[in-house]
């Protein structure tokens, strides 16, 4: 066997191998993005929660329910938790 059969047998070997792999690497970045997705809608999910709580603290403190310091303490608090996913949002990024 000459070399140019062999580099001819290896190439086209490497071809196989190539089109034999792609859909796993396509599958694999499938899954990256499935898993993107997934973490940016409990993410979103989330904030949006938040809102909902410091909405609802808001309205405590003005039926009376909440006194001036507890909501003070209690908005602090939950703002410091919305930025905090806001900020985990921003470092996701876009795929």
């Amino acid at each position: 066997m000459d070399v140019v059969t062999l580099v001819a047998i290896m190439a086209l070997l490497g071809a196989v191998a190539w089109l034999v792999v792609a859909p796993l690497r396509a599958g694999s970045a499938a899954r990256d993005e499935e898993r993107y997705e997934g973490a940016r809608a409990d993410l979103e999910a989330a904030k949006e929660a938040k809102y909902g709580e410091i909405r609802d603290a808001e309205l405590d403190h003005a039926t009376g329910k909440l006194s001036d310091a507890d909501w003070r303490a209690v908005d602090r608090q939950l703002r410091a938790e919305a930025v905090e996913i806001l900020q985990r949002l921003d470092e996701l990024g876009v795929p």
